[in-house]
């Protein structure tokens, strides 16, 4: 009775000792899994000059253009923004004061097309490459990754851009390696579509040989019918920055915070959502008090049983990013498959008057091929006599600002003759109730009357 009267204060004392160094190992495992990641830098500051301070004063928001690449930038199943990126404009935030509000792109070119138009300051996912430079500047790189060409499975590899020559490699348009692959490698039959999704689809089909894509990025994704080659020898994409000309104070402001993070700190956030999170180790001390060993085995159990609950959340988050990607692909397909089913020219065009989507109608009314014409303006093509593409160019632009549904019964001359049709414009609006476009079409009457 007298010894274990004797042991209860030293066990006492023992477990507090023990929670202590629990307590410990959790405070450096927290830089890998915690999910707020302001906390740890939140006493870190960095110098900045007048002009900078006088910058962040005046501009209370930095608006970011995002679309979702896991596990870099992503949402999760609440619509809140996650990933490496997320974690470190969070760690900037905290050491500057900047607010950084996330605006989702759904495409490369969408995004960069904000940039250029500036709806937006910045953006975290973008490789360099010339165009881009021309219009963004980027800060100090923080990481990186190589490129790999990701093909069909049960095909040939892919070991090198020589080995496309006369093939098909399908990219998202304004892809980093577009305009290096069209000059350096002419042979290669080049596909643009909008997203890595339709790329991989189109692979997946057979309709391209390849795609290129973030080493991290394509290992993301099930095999499948796909399968992850060599990387694109040469070619590193650096993690940067990339933010709009004539901000220079930004930049500086963000080179800064970059030369100011701690290189352990900057590791563990790449860790935490590139490599998993790193198990709990047991601390040497725990072996000098084997008496006390049950202690560390219920600790250890612990951590770990956390440890297997957050990466089950991130295999979760995973998979509903893996099955809305391919849902949306599904969508896109059949909305591909119903225009083009329709007998009647039908197209698509953007707020700018850009052709977004036609069916094959459309196609063999203006005797062209969507590759050609995609993402311009009919008064940039040569498909209508210059007069109806400025009148139709002019309507769509009026359309737009009012508003208003148009049909109308008319003569337009086309490159083949004056056409008697009916044609019909509609503007479309996004699930947010914002206008995104125009979308048209037309019935040539006196074809039909012909054929009745």
């Amino acid at each position: 009775m007298l010894f274990f009267r004797g042991l209860k204060p030293a066990a006492c004392w023992m477990f507090f000792l023990v929670g202590t160094l629990g307590f410990a190992q959790w405070g450096g495992a927290s830089q890998l899994a915690a999910t707020d990641s302001k906390g740890s830098v939140a006493g870190l500051k960095i110098e900045l000059d007048a002009q900078e301070l006088k910058w962040i004063a005046e501009h209370s928001k930095v608006i970011v253009a995002s679309v979702q690449y896991p596990l870099y930038l992503f949402k999760d199943e609440r619509g809140h923004w996650g990933g490496l990126n997320n974690d470190l404009l969070n760690r900037i935030s905290a050491m500057t004061g900047l607010q950084f509000v996330h605006e989702e792109s759904f495409s490369t070119d969408q995004l960069l097309g904000r940039l250029e138009s500036g709806a937006a300051d910045m953006s975290t996912t973008l490789a360099m490459n010339d165009e881009r430079k021309t219009f963004l500047d980027f800060s100090h790189a923080f990481g990186g990754a190589g490129w790999v060409f990701v093909g069909r499975a049960g095909a040939s590899e892919v070991k090198s851009l020589e080995q496309l020559s006369g093939r098909v490699l399908v990219l998202p348009t304004r892809h980093a390696l577009e305009a290096t692959i069209r000059r350096d490698h002419p042979d290669i039959e080049l596909r643009s579509v909008k997203t890595y999704a339709e790329a991989r689809a189109l692979v997946e089909s057979g309709e391209a040989y390849a795609t290129i894509e973030n080493e991290t990025g394509a290992q993301l994704y099930p095999s499948g019918q796909l399968k992850v080659g060599y990387t694109v020898e040469g070619k590193w994409e650096a993690d940067h920055l990339a933010v709009r000309k004539g901000q220079p104070q930004l930049s500086s402001i963000l080179n800064k915070a970059l030369e100011a993070l701690d290189p352990a700190e900057l590791r563990a956030i790449r860790l935490k959502w590139l490599n998993g999170i790193a198990p709990v180790k047991v601390p040497g001390a725990w072996q000098r008090l084997a008496e006390w060993g049950c202690w560390g085995m219920f600790i250890v159990s612990l951590f770990g049983l956390l440890s297997l609950l957050w990466n089950r959340r991130l295999t979760v988050l995973i998979q509903q990013r893996l099955d809305a990607e391919k849902s949306l692909s599904d969508q896109l397909a059949f909305q591909h498959a119903l225009m083009d089913a329709m007998p009647d020219p039908m197209f698509v065009r953007d707020l700018e008057g850009r052709l977004i989507m036609c069916n094959k109608s459309y196609e063999e009314g203006l005797s062209t091929r969507f590759d050609q014409v995609q993402g311009r303006q009919l008064i940039e093509l040569d498909v209508l006599p210059k007069e109806t593409a400025e009148l139709l160019h002019a309507e769509f632009m009026a359309q737009l600002g009012t508003r208003k549904t148009r049909f109308s019964e008319r003569q337009l001359r086309f490159k083949n003759g004056v056409r008697h049709v009916y044609q019909w414009t509609v503007p479309f609006y996004g699930a947010d109730g914002q206008l995104r476009g125009l979308l048209g079409g037309w019935t040539d009457i006196g074809k039909r009357k012909q054929q009745a």
